[in-house]
């Protein structure tokens, strides 16, 4: 994996790269990355809003300061006439503060005797996003944001509905590139060796699955012909979370890997947040009704993410009949909250225009 540039930097390029570098972690990059792209789909659903009437301008008092000569305070206070997407910069800004602290705080939920053994540590780790909370959270911060200025936060919804698939895609890789922990079950398929590399387990690699699995669950998944192996097993040599067994004549920070394959659902999910993006992105314009690409997102998002949690390794609540994850049970409800957006939330008096 690649936990900073020093380390994707030398993959790149089979050449040794300065430690300064470490300091730029991949996770971070896709972050970024994830916010831009976002940032850049909103805008332009925005402003598509505002062409069909769905989002009007409103006034903001904005700080401005004169100009050199000019018989005026140096700064002040001024009346500004703006339009939803001017204001960009502040709605992901806000989103992203309320989603990363909201991320932690549901991963702690998650993972309650992991906090509780370490608070502090738990908390400013450089893995355990938990994005459902942040999702949640962020969209809390937007509400009140939205009730500020009043704009119409269920256009907001519509307009962020798509951006936010495409945010989770480009996350996802975050994940798979630094391996942050945010992998699937074992695939006891193939194992480790010293070297870091994986091979193909045999009866005598037995013993050495049963001691590295008690805790984890797995499956036997051997990859398909013509199906490459890094599809359904990789270890993850070099994690961000320093998971595993210790690699032999590593030398660095990052000297882990994982003893026994996993599934890498981060590329599962990667794939299918851009594909679904995508999907979002030529449906929008077919919608009759606020909160319908919304709720269109909620159902693909529920989905997604609930038969990925399938093959991934996460903290389970025991209610005697049934075992879901945390995230299973917000699955559940984002998808019944969303089916029932397109179902039955359809209010004459604001059918869309027809765009032209």
């Amino acid at each position: 994996m690649y936990p900073d540039f020093q380390y994707l930097l030398q993959a790149l390029f089979q050449h040794d790269m300065p430690s300064w570098l470490g300091i730029f972690k991949t996770f971070g990059f896709f972050v970024a990355l994830s916010f831009i792209a976002a940032a850049k789909a909103t805008t332009s659903e925005l402003k598509r809003k505002e062409k069909l009437g769905l989002m009007k301008p409103f006034i903001k008092l904005v700080k401005v300061k004169s100009k050199p000569g000019e018989d005026a305070p140096a700064s002040g206070m001024k009346e500004t006439l703006m339009y939803p997407h001017m204001l960009i910069t502040e709605i992901v800004f806000g989103a992203a503060i309320g989603g990363i602290i909201g991320a932690k705080i549901f991963n702690a939920l998650e993972t309650w005797s992991d906090f509780v053994r370490d608070p502090i540590g738990s908390l400013f780790s450089r893995s355990g996003l938990t994005f459902y909370g942040g999702f949640i959270v962020a969209t809390l911060v937007l509400y009140y944001y939205t009730r500020k200025f009043k704009i119409p936060f269920k256009h907001l919804c519509d307009a962020a509905a798509p951006a936010i698939m495409l945010a989770y895609g480009i996350g996802r890789l975050g994940c798979q590139f630094s391996g942050d922990g945010d992998w699937g079950i074992n695939n006891t398929a193939y194992v480790t060796q010293a070297d870091a590399s994986l091979k193909a387990a045999t009866p005598a690699d037995a013993q050495f699955i049963h001691d590295f699995s008690r805790n984890t669950p797995g499956i036997s998944f051997p990859a398909p012909a013509g199906v490459p192996r890094w599809l359904v097993a990789m270890n993850y040599p070099h994690n961000v979370g320093f998971e595993g067994i210790p690699i032999s004549d590593c030398k660095g920070e990052y000297c882990t890997v994982l003893p026994i394959s996993v599934f890498p659902t981060p590329i599962y999910e990667a794939t299918l947040g851009i594909l679904l993006f995508g999907l979002m992105w030529a449906l929008r314009k077919k919608m009759k009704y606020p909160l319908h690409m919304f709720g269109l997102y909620l159902v693909l998002a529920g989905v997604e993410r609930f038969f990925v949690e399938l093959i991934r390794v996460n903290s389970k609540y025991d209610f005697g009949f049934v075992q879901p994850t945390q995230a299973e049970l917000i699955s559940v409800i984002l998808f019944l909250t969303g089916m029932g957006l397109l179902l039955f939330y359809r209010p004459k008096n604001e059918l869309f225009p027809v765009e032209q």
